[in-house]
């Protein structure tokens, strides 16, 4: 009986392998210059490789939870003040080494989300992990955590990202004691994953935020320890588009 071994592969979980084979079995069956052993293992070894890095790409981009996909190719650089060439130095994902952050402040509707969102993507083909929050649910999530008993689970589960996308802080209230929960989670992640920021927020408000302002000055003092600033604008590039369609 002949072995099966296509299905062999894939009850080793080799799936790689297992798809590499069957198409080279097909492939080599006309060619009559027989193919050694290493060649075929140098291959299957490749195929393998290749799948398993797709998958995981996969993966953590579906594990970031990013609300759409998006990309630097797709930004309009006609309509920011940010440089094209520093954006795509950062879309490399050197600073998540450090556990820099980056805070990008500015008017609704002048690209912040699609950046930050951009530059999380372009961190994972780079093999780092990236989780993205809306402010608010974050904050939800935070007091929903702590009054089941089970503060700090978060805090510990995303010390091992390489950076948590923060975004729309600012735009909405939070619940009286989100401040203060929030504080404890950027605390705990500090110098060790980087904070990706998107507010329409100058310093001097964030306070409004967070309620109180000596906590609001230690995170500030936390945050901009190691942090890029990207100013934005404030002239929505979408409202801009609404009205030349108009």
């Amino acid at each position: 009986m002949p072995i099966d071994r296509a299905m062999r592969l894939k009850e080793l979980h080799l799936y790689g392998m297992a798809a590499a084979w069957s198409e080279w079995q097909v492939e080599y069956s006309s060619q009559q210059k027989p193919v050694t052993p290493e060649v075929w293992l140098d291959r299957l070894i490749e195929a393998e490789q290749a799948d398993r890095q797709a998958r995981s790409l996969s993966y953590q981009l579906k594990a970031a939870r990013f609300p759409h996909h998006r990309d630097l190719m797709s930004f309009d650089w006609q309509e920011t003040p940010l440089e094209q060439a520093r954006i795509e130095q950062l879309a490399t994902a050197g600073f998540m080494e450090q556990a820099t952050n980056l805070i990008l402040v500015g008017g609704t509707g002048t690209g912040k989300t699609h950046l930050a969102t951009a530059l999380g993507v372009a961190a994972i083909h780079q093999g780092k992990r990236v989780r993205f929050y809306n402010a608010v649910d974050l904050v939800n999530q935070l007091d929903k955590e702590k009054r089941l008993g089970k503060a700090c689970t978060l805090a510990k589960r995303l010390t091992h990202s390489d950076a948590v996308i923060l975004d729309e802080l600012g735009y909405l209230p939070f619940p009286a004691s989100g401040g203060a929960l929030l504080f404890h989670l950027i605390s705990q992640l500090y110098e060790k994953t980087s904070l990706i920021i998107a507010t329409n927020l100058n310093f001097a408000e964030w306070v409004q935020v967070f309620g109180d302002a000596k906590m609001t000055t230690a995170l500030l003092d936390r945050i901009t320890h190691y942090c890029d600033i990207l100013e934005t604008g404030n002239d929505s590039y979408r409202f801009k588009q609404r009205k030349k369609g108009s």
